[in-house]
């Protein structure tokens, strides 16, 4: 007997131990708000206690081996709409998995954001039933995955959705300007001046260079009005554009109001119309008058006609320039469209400022050329130059509208060929075999000479792209995007895009874009064709989502801006099949390694 209760003893004593060593050393729990507003986004917290000694993995920066945590709720009542939030991770070597791996200890809280459906009503109470998924490892044993839900019911309260709530949780990679405001203005308005210096590098600015050259180099010969006065007018023009235009555009249209006008066909015709017809008046067939009628608005005639001029091409620049602007003016304008005011104007005007900053020396510099000596002839060619500069600029806006209209006439081919042959046409100019009203004969000088040959080089450079050969990049993003063989293949629609990568096992790859945003072209042809990118990219099931025309471009773009809270083209975005958020990426970049450490979360 004393043997059998010895057995009895020791096998209880081994279950003990072994029923011990597999409970999960972690405990759980929800937090969240009981009182819910109908459409309003609040957030859901996990609360994590891990005892001494024990892991569980990171969110983000978890590839090949243990499983990332994960917060999601299978409910058609209830949406996750913004990023996952966790504190800094750890970063070691992981012995068991033989990887690199990311992970949390301790006491600590993961959240994301969700947002309660428009079809749940005022009154009722919403049950779900929310899910943590998460491992959790020591140095020696890991447990296998494991998912922790609880029920939870909130309250469906009557009122209007707390704009607090609406803000706070945008999925951006960086936190909410506004929030940035509220903690910190000094942050918020570094922040808001450096990205209007950074749109200064996007490619929509570069032809509004020689633009506003051109203008003003007409203008000083026209007027006698202070140069200071003018280049103030314009700078001060393009900052109240931008911010008063920016404003409107995201209260009428919503948060893509500046994408919709940038890529409206009638405003690119127009720009295209302008550009034209100011090319001309620098080619000397005639000079620009405002007319009577509108010069009797001011008192004083001159200043009418001089500042009136210059707003209009104020208004011009904040145009052509919205496409690629959009992008840092995002979250501004997704504030604007919810109701917000006081940040969202300061931060335009912050940013506006520092983006027309440059252009007021750009408007300063022409007056003064036109007081060196002998400056008439030489300063014609000038102006005869930058009119067959505007002439390619009227160019890429008239092929804007030939996207969006499917004309199929300005293709990359035909764009690029006359390009070449206005280029070539400068270059014939410039060596005197051709001249225009106000050109004297003049004998061609050596500078002149080398700048003619420039052009002529520069206008045999574009034709070889016409020829098969490859051109720089930059060049290729003003242009239609061209019809060429690519290892890439691209679905449009999301629904393809999920059935391709449920049967492949593949996450998906998001790009948003638009026909006529030549930050999306600058990305596909400088980025995109890079040997290592692509290689990455083929791994992904890839959507390409045009958000400006095409078929059912209003949902594609409704759809970006209620789940990811941004209207900015490009924007990138890599979801799991099971439609959970692995990251973003907003905007254009330069750095290649930057876009690949982003394709590489989802590999």
């Amino acid at each position: 007997m004393n043997n059998l209760m010895k057995k009895i003893f020791y096998t209880l004593l081994f279950l003990t131990t072994v029923s011990a060593q597999f409970l999960e050393p972690i405990n759980l729990s929800f937090s969240y708000d009981k009182d819910l507003y109908q459409e309003e986004i609040f957030e859901l917290q996990v609360n994590i206690n891990l005892e001494e000694g024990w892991k569980i993995y990171a969110v983000y920066g978890v590839q090949g081996g243990p499983t990332p945590s994960r917060i999601f709720v299978e409910s058609p009542l209830i949406e996750k709409v913004g990023k996952i939030t966790e504190p800094n991770p750890i970063s070691d070597f992981d012995e068991g998995f033989q990887v690199e791996t990311k992970f949390h200890k301790g006491n600590f809280n993961i959240s994301a954001p969700f947002k309660i459906s428009s079809s749940v009503k005022n009154g009722d109470q919403l049950t779900f039933n929310p899910q943590f998924e998460y491992q959790v490892c020591n140095e020696t044993i890991c447990y296998p995955p494991t998912i922790y839900s609880e029920e939870i019911i909130v309250n469906i309260i009557d009122g209007n959705p707390r704009t607090e709530k609406l803000i706070s949780n945008f999925d951006f990679d960086s936190d909410s300007i506004l929030n940035i405001a509220d903690n910190n203005i000094l942050s918020f308005l570094i922040l808001a001046l450096s990205m209007g210096f950074l749109a200064l590098l996007t490619p929509c600015v570069f032809p509004m260079v020689p633009i506003t050259i051109s203008y003003f180099t007409h203008r000083a010969e026209q007027s006698n009005q202070s140069a200071i006065k003018d280049a103030s007018v314009y700078m001060f023009g393009i900052i109240g554009t931008f911010t008063v235009l920016g404003m409107l555009l995201a209260i009428i249209l919503g948060a893509s109001g500046a994408n919709q006008i940038a890529a409206n066909p009638y405003v690119n015709i127009f720009i295209a119309a302008l550009f034209i017809y100011f090319s001309f008046s620098l080619f000397g067939f005639y000079e620009i008058e405002i007319p009577e009628s509108l010069r009797r608005f001011s008192l004083q005639k001159e200043s009418s006609k001089g500042y009136l001029g210059i707003l209009f091409m104020a208004l011009t620049f904040t145009l052509t320039s919205f496409t690629c602007t959009v992008q840092f003016m995002g979250l501004i304008l997704v504030a604007a469209s919810q109701g917000e005011w006081f940040w969202p104007i300061i931060g335009m005007l912050v940013f506006s400022t520092a983006f027309a900053s440059p252009f007021f020396f750009l408007a300063l510099f022409p007056k003064y050329l036109t007081q060196l000596p002998q400056s008439g002839s030489w300063l014609n060619n000038v102006k005869v130059v930058m009119g067959f500069l505007e002439l390619a600029a009227a160019f890429k806006f008239i092929s804007n509208s030939d996207l969006v209209w499917n004309w199929n006439i300005f293709s990359y081919d035909v764009v690029l060929f006359l390009w070449s042959v206005l280029m070539l046409l400068t270059a014939i100019y410039l060596f005197g075999l051709i001249r225009f009203r106000h050109d004297s004969i003049q004998p061609l000088t050596s500078k002149k000479a080398l700048i003619a040959s420039v052009f002529l080089i520069f206008s045999l450079y574009l034709f070889s792209g016409n020829l098969g050969y490859s051109i720089n990049g930059t060049i290729q993003s003003y242009l239609p995007p061209k019809k060429a063989s690519s290892n890439l293949l691209w679905v449009n629609t999301l629904e393809e895009g999920f059935q391709k990568a449920q049967e492949e096992n593949k996450n998906i790859f998001i790009d948003f874009t638009g026909v006529t945003c030549t930050n999306c072209r600058w990305m596909e042809t400088n980025i995109f064709t890079i040997n290592s990118i692509e290689d990455k990219l083929q791994k992904y099931v890839l959507v390409r989502l045009y958000t400006d025309s095409g078929k059912d471009f209003n949902q594609k773009r409704q759809y970006q801006i209620e789940r990811f809270k941004t209207a900015a083209l490009p924007f990138y975005v890599i979801l799991d099949p099971n439609d959970n958020i692995i990251g973003t990426f907003p905007g254009l970049t330069r750095d290649k390694k930057e876009f690949e450490s982003f394709l590489d979360k989802g590999l």
